[in-house]
């Protein structure tokens, strides 16, 4: 069987998180790694940014119906400064299904290194070019590392995200 991408698994498995930390999910669509992440960040806080009133508004029902109380919700551009995430404060910040979508990916690891403590964590994940399922056009995994690089970010991993996702986690230098 075919594996789609698991949050809470991916999340535990290949990035450290304390229960304190707090992060940002970047394009949060309707939430379901927002609340995965939420969840692990207990005692922290999740800031869920996405441009579409649509998918926060539904993001919102999923957290109600969680139960959560740690996520705040941003209707934002993430290719632009997002005025209500606070500079050099989080210590991760996710992007997932996302940098295939953007049309300037240097803003949004740029607005990523913006919000990030020093040795803060950006986990990116991605369609696999070779997938048969997802969108026409896919972001080769070499164009992430390129746009994190000319951000300032260094790469200190890789895993494979399921059957049709590739992960990398940048650090903050």
């Amino acid at each position: 069987m075919t594996a789609f991408v698991n949050p809470n698994q991916i999340l535990r498995q290949h990035i450290e998180l304390k229960r304190n930390m707090s992060a940002a999910d970047f394009g949060c669509g309707s939430g379901e790694w927002a609340l995965a992440l939420a969840k692990i960040l207990d005692h922290g806080k999740v800031w869920a940014v996405d441009l579409l009133e649509e998918l926060l508004s539904a993001a919102r029902s999923r957290t109600k119906i969680a139960g959560l109380q740690n996520i705040e919700f941003v209707k934002s551009d993430i290719e632009k400064l997002i005025p209500r995430l606070p500079e050099n404060a989080l210590d991760l910040v996710l992007m997932t299904n996302l940098l295939f979508q953007v049309g300037d990916r240097g803003a949004v690891f740029g607005e990523a290194k913006r919000v990030l403590k020093p040795g803060g964590k950006v986990m990116a994940i991605d369609w696999k070019e070779s997938a048969r399922v997802g969108p026409a056009e896919k972001l080769p995994p070499e164009k992430a590392k390129d746009a994190a690089a000319h951000a300032g970010f260094e790469l200190i991993g890789e895993f494979g995200a399921g059957s049709f996702h590739y992960g990398l986690i940048f650090e903050k230098q």
